[in-house]
C-alpha cells in the first residue's frame, strides 16, 4: 500500500511538471516572437478602439442628438469587445495545438513523447487561459484611458464567475477544432478561423441576437459565447445580483462538461488517424 501511494504521488507530480512544460515552452515561444506580440496587440487595441467610437460617433454621423444613452452603449460595445479578445484568444490558442507544433518543427517529437494526451491538452489549456487574461487585461486598461467607465454598481464577482465557467467551454470546442488542422494539414487552420469568425457572427458581441435573422438567432442559442455576453452584461450594465448568474454558469457548466471529455477522446481518434495514415509530417 504505501508503494502504491508513493507511486501515485510521483505519478501526480510528474503530471504536473510535464503540464507546466508545455505551458512554459508556449511562453518562451511567446517572447521569441515578441515582436508580433505587438502588432498584434496594437491590432486588437485599434480594432476595439474603432468599433467603441461608432458609439461615440453616433451623433456626428447622425447630424442631431441621440435618443439614447451613449454611455451604455459604449459599455455595451467595450464589454463585448474584450469578453470576445478573451474567449476568442482562448479558442485560437487551444485549436493551434497542432499548427503550432508544425510550424515549430516539433509535431512528430511531441505526438510521439512519452507523455499523456491530456496532459499535453491541458498544458495548452493553461497557457491559452494565462495568455488570453493578460492580453484582455492590458487592452482593458488601455481603453479605460479613452472612455470614462463607471463600474459602481456593476457585480464584477458575478461577471468573473461567468467568464470562468464560459472558459471551460471555449476550451472544449477548441480541441474539437484542434482536430481540424490534425486532419486535414493544408486548409485545417482555415477552417477553424472559419469556426471562430461564425462565433463572432452569431453571438452578440457588437450586437443583440434579436437583431438576426430568425434562423440565426436560433443557432445563437447554442453558442457558448451568447450566454458568456448576456451574463457579463447583465453583471456589469444592470449590476445582476450572483443569483441571477446561476442560469449562465449552470449552462456554461454543463456545456464544458460535455465539450471537454468528447473533445478530448475526439482528439486522440483522430491522432491515431493521422498516425496511421502519415498526415503528422506534412505541413501543407
Amino acid at each position: 500500500m504505501p508503494n502504491n501511494r508513493i507511486r501515485g504521488l510521483s505519478s501526480v507530480r510528474l503530471h504536473a511538471l510535464q503540464t507546466y512544460a508545455f505551458l512554459a515552452r508556449n511562453w518562451h515561444l511567446t517572447r521569441r516572437y515578441w515582436g508580433w506580440e505587438v502588432v498584434w496587440f496594437f491590432y486588437s487595441l485599434t480594432s476595439g478602439l474603432s468599433v467603441v467610437f461608432i458609439a461615440q460617433g453616433a451623433e456626428a454621423l447622425t447630424g442631431e442628438a441621440v435618443g439614447f444613452d451613449v454611455q451604455y452603449l459604449t459599455m455595451y460595445l467595450i464589454i463585448g469587445t474584450l469578453v470576445w479578445r478573451y474567449l476568442s484568444a482562448i479558442f485560437i490558442l487551444t485549436s493551434e495545438v497542432i499548427a503550432w507544433e508544425r510550424w515549430e518543427g516539433t509535431i512528430e517529437y511531441t505526438l510521439m513523447a512519452p507523455v499523456r494526451r491530456w496532459v499535453h491538452l491541458v498544458g495548452q489549456t493553461a497557457y491559452s487561459l494565462t495568455y488570453g487574461l493578460i492580453s484582455t487585461l492590458l487592452i482593458g486598461v488601455a481603453m479605460a484611458l479613452f472612455f470614462k467607465l463607471d463600474l459602481s454598481d456593476a457585480n464584477l464577482i458575478g461577471a468573473g464567475a461567468v467568464i470562468l465557467a464560459g472558459s471551460l467551454s471555449l476550451v472544449g470546442i477548441g480541441i474539437l477544432a484542434s482536430i481540424l488542422p490534425l486532419l486535414y494539414p493544408e486548409r485545417g487552420a482555415q477552417m477553424t478561423n472559419v469556426v471562430e469568425a461564425s462565433f463572432l457572427l452569431i453571438s452578440g458581441v457588437y450586437y443583440p441576437i434579436s437583431v438576426l435573422p430568425d434562423w440565426m438567432e436560433t443557432i445563437a442559442q447554442f453558442s457558448p459565447v451568447t450566454y458568456v455576453l448576456n451574463g457579463t452584461r447583465a453583471a456589469i450594465l444592470d449590476g445582476a445580483p450572483l443569483a441571477d448568474m446561476q442560469q449562465y454558469v449552470v449552462s456554461l457548466l454543463a456545456l464544458g462538461i460535455v465539450t471537454l471529455p468528447l473533445g478530448l477522446r475526439a482528439f486522440i481518434a483522430a491522432e491515431n488517424y493521422a498516425k496511421r495514415t502519415g498526415k503528422l509530417k506534412r505541413v501543407g
